[in-house]
């Protein structure tokens, strides 16, 4: 028998909770404030600690970060709330709680979850750091039971100083769990840098990476710290990083190893301090076993694993980020609603594009339905093209005529060109834009003769 503390101001939930924990064969103690169970756990001994987030006076994040000041040894804390979100519970992992659970709870789940706390043989507390508390997650929508395991593994990770690997689909934002690592970690005030591995040329990449010397190759006019050094002191998304050459890739696993960079051409390396966070929506056991990624760079990414779930897993999740999305389309006007049937249709559709497509969609909608509430069909949600039983018979457009490197060349020119329309001629943007790098961007202008 366990001696259970549950701490909550609603009383009808927390005698709920009291007879729901004794009839599971512990013993429990209840009080309704969070400054009340700071002095009771000074006095007394708790295995565990079902803790609410929203109180008057100390609240559940209040309580924890009272417990790491204190230092020592802290029960297991399970923290409860009928506010899930994004920022509340990536705060109380990472402030050291064994579990963030969202009201109601059944009788099932408090069994559970005081099962693993009570075999649990680390004190909640005591690895808890002194971080910063973060700005809110800015479009981090989505509050299903995926996307707060997803939350929960960010709080565990921002604690840490490891390599994070974040696996998902194309479109799941796996950039954004790398901005909330950065958000939510001691690393916040300093700087965060994302480099896409796919749309640098292989031969670009080291020196992007690790910079440069004067004269280390032609057109080197200058030195270039690189992102490893942009990055010192912050962290570094490596996205895409199962595209990385694997000459790349062994230079990676030494800088990973021993904290330095040596820019190309330089003979002397340069300490830094980054925390790397890649991404992929590649398989990358696959891709060892086939000869294309080292497995000794896989092992040292992958300490801490995060996986972006798609968006056909969270459906929970679709009717809020479309409304997100509609509201931050409509900028400081009115967004438009979205009726019965265009909900349905969105809960419907697989989403092969996930939360790029969704956003793209609701983002067209916003912009060019001609009335305040959307109908299924202003969705297009076909628009992408026929599925794969779907009879693709039909003529091509004009611009697919001839060979395939024709048909490519003639697709980059309008492009390239829409791109500089929208970039106002601005070249690197441009480059952004089309998610390329800009010395690629350059050579296509160059043998398109659109300079």
């Amino acid at each position: 028998m366990a001696r259970i503390l549950i701490v909550d101001d609603d009383a009808a939930f927390r005698e709920a909770l009291l007879e729901t924990v004794t009839s599971l064969g512990h013993d429990a103690e209840e009080v309704s404030r969070g400054a009340q169970a700071l002095s009771l756990m000074k006095q007394d001994h708790f295995d565990a600690v079902l803790l609410d987030q929203r109180m008057p006076g100390v609240d559940g994040l209040g309580v924890l970060k009272a417990l790491r000041d204190q230092g020592g040894a802290a029960p297991p804390i399970i923290m409860l709330t009928a506010y899930a979100g994004a920022d509340n519970t990536i705060e109380a992992m990472r402030l050291g709680a064994f579990d963030h659970l969202a009201k109601p709870i059944s009788r099932d789940a408090v069994q559970e979850v005081l099962t693993r706390a009570l075999r649990s043989p680390q004190p909640s507390t005591q690895s808890a750091q002194h971080l910063p508390v973060s700005a809110g997650l800015a479009g981090f929508v989505g509050d299903s039971p995926a996307m707060r395991e997803v939350h929960k593994r960010i709080g565990l990770a921002a604690a840490s100083t490891m390599p994070v690997l974040v696996l998902g689909e194309t479109g799941t934002g796996k950039e954004m769990v790398a901005r909330a690592l950065h958000r939510h970690s001691d690393r916040a005030a300093q700087p965060f840098i994302a480099v896409n591995c796919s749309a640098i040329p292989s031969e670009l990449l080291e020196s992007e990476l690790f910079g440069h010397v004067r004269g280390a190759f032609t057109g080197a006019t200058g030195d270039r710290p690189g992102c490893f050094r942009a990055a010192d002191g912050g962290v570094l998304l490596l996205d895409e990083i199962g595209d990385m050459a694997l000459e790349t890739q062994a230079k990676m696993l030494r800088v990973l190893q021993e904290g330095e960079v040596t820019p190309v051409g330089a003979t002397q390396p340069v300490r830094v301090d980054v925390r790397v966070v890649a991404a992929t929506h590649k398989d990358l056991p696959a891709a060892v076993r086939a000869g294309q990624f080292r497995e000794d760079l896989l092992w040292r990414l992958d300490v801490l694993s995060i996986h972006m779930p798609p968006l056909r897993e969270r459906t929970a999740d679709i009717l809020p980020l479309a409304r997100y999305f509609l509201e931050r389309a409509a900028g400081s006007g009115q967004p438009k609603a979205l009726s019965h049937e265009a909900e349905q249709a969105l809960l419907a559709h697989r989403w092969p594009g996930n939360v790029r497509e969704l956003r793209n969609g609701m983002e067209r909608c916003q912009a060019l339905s001609p009335h305040p509430v959307i109908a299924a069909e202003d969705l297009q949600l076909n628009r992408s093209g026929p599925g794969p039983e779907t009879d693709t018979a039909g003529p091509l457009p004009p611009w697919l005529g001839g060979t395939l490197p024709e048909a490519v060349s003639r697709l980059e020119r309008v492009m390239i060109q829409r791109a500089l329309d929208e970039a106002r001629g601005n070249r690197a943007e441009a480059a952004r834009l089309l998610g390329i790098h800009r010395q690629l961007l350059y050579r296509k202008l160059a043998a398109y003769g659109m300079e």
